[in-house]
């Protein structure tokens, strides 16, 4: 029995750089990769200087004309283009190229489709899709028509495209239902985190920093890790344990990209939104990446699009073992900076010191003697604070520990 491996796709990435010294290039290798991880490969890339995006076409007509011989030189399955395309620029491309033609957010979608494992990561997926395809039925007609599976066709991809919107409507409030019992689930155990006093910190950055490996090596949670864009997609939250038997919940989160979908962004809100309500940031950063600062910035960007402010930032220059220079880096937005390698475990113990040590900060150091018959109190200092003398003497119990605001009130 002959097994014959299924050909990949091939797609030309389109790109338009409006000013010199923008991250075009950039943003291109970056839907390079985008479209390696949905399982495709690049045929090549084209660059168009333009004063702005063309509205009917995205690039000009004489680029236009460029695209259709490449396709056929390179021998192409369809192109890709670097932006999100209207319905009218998808629909002109697909007629004037007569090739299958998608844009940057539809490769995403397409990932997050791919990726998602748990059913709130699913229902997201799926809204998302749904919202992107509802405004672009007449657009993605002739295009979807002649996808035969590959890039695009996961998910809703698979049903029948020539649904009705009304169909895809009625799909999409049933969705908006069930992610709204899901979120209201998380809700359920932000709130139970709350209520067990425990501090939150949210794990972000961007896509492919290292966030999964560090949470791994901390806490030893056991999250997929990939070399690649989006390797995990749903949140993990694991306790790691710090010195005095202080404990913080560490949570995992999406990773952010350079034009990160706007149906994407609403899909994944409640998720996304774990860093708006942590109580303290871990901003991962790839230092080894040569746009790390540009990716530190579509972060801080992302978060503050979320609402996400005055928190106290950790910057983990992650991947140092990577690096070729020894030049510090700096965040200046952030509170604290470590370099760190989470693969090699290197910088780890300083991580969890910091951590230690911000922990305290909110907390009062506290030296005296509980009185036996008040010993219950004790149980709370051990739960909520910090330990770190306790001797048994004839009158009581002294201690001297870190404890947080509301139980030191309640020791007076």
């Amino acid at each position: 029995m002959i097994q014959a491996d299924q050909k990949k796709e091939r797609f030309l990435l389109i790109g338009v750089s409006e000013h010199d010294g923008d991250d075009t290039e950039e943003s291109l290798a970056e839907l390079e990769e985008l479209v390696e991880t949905a399982g495709a490969e690049s045929a090549g890339m084209l660059i168009q200087k333009r004063e702005r995006i063309h509205p009917a076409t995205y690039v000009g007509k004489g680029k236009v004309e460029e695209i259709r011989e490449l396709i056929f030189e390179k021998e192409a399955d369809g192109i890709v283009c670097d932006d999100e395309l209207s319905p009218a620029q998808l629909r002109n491309l697909s007629d004037l190229l007569d090739t299958k033609v998608m844009d940057r957010t539809l490769v995403i979608l397409d990932i997050f489709a791919m990726r998602a494992l748990t059913s709130e990561g699913k229902i997201q997926a799926e809204l998302a899709q749904l919202k992107y395809r509802a405004s672009r039925l007449t657009g993605m007609g002739r295009a979807m028509s002649r996808l035969g599976g590959g890039i695009g066709a996961r998910g809703p991809g698979e049903k029948k495209l020539e649904v009705d919107r009304r169909l895809i409507g009625s799909r999409i409030s049933q969705l908006k239902r069930e992610l709204a019992e899901a979120r209201s689930h998380r809700e359920v155990t932000r709130g139970r985190r709350v209520k067990k006093q425990i501090p939150v910190a949210a794990v972000v950055g961007y896509t492919n920093a290292g966030k999964s490996t560090l949470l791994n090596a901390l806490t030893d949670a056991e999250v997929l890790e990939e070399d690649m864009l989006f390797a995990t997609l749903d949140p993990t939250t694991r306790v790691l344990e710090l010195a005095g038997k202080q404990q913080i919940l560490l949570t995992d989160t999406v990773g952010f990209i350079r034009k990160l979908p706007h149906h994407l962004v609403e899909a994944f809100k409640s998720t996304l939104e774990e860093a708006k309500y942590a109580d303290y940031i871990l901003h991962v950063v790839d230092s080894s990446n040569p746009a790390a600062e540009r990716q530190m910035h579509i972060v801080y960007e992302t978060l503050q699009n979320l609402g996400v402010k005055k928190k106290k930032i950790v910057t983990l220059f992650n991947k140092r073992d990577k690096r070729a220079d020894t030049e510090p880096l700096h965040d200046f937005q952030a509170d604290y900076t470590l370099s760190i390698s989470a693969k090699y475990g290197e910088g780890l113990e300083a991580v969890k010191e910091t951590l230690s040590e911000i922990l305290r900060e909110e907390k009062i150091l506290v030296e005296r003697l509980i009185p036996y018959p008040d010993a219950g109190i004790l149980q709370i200092v051990r739960k909520q604070g910090e330990l770190l003398e306790e001797s048994y003497e004839a009158d009581g119990i002294f201690i001297r520990a870190y404890v947080p605001m509301e139980v030191y009130g309640k020791m007076n």
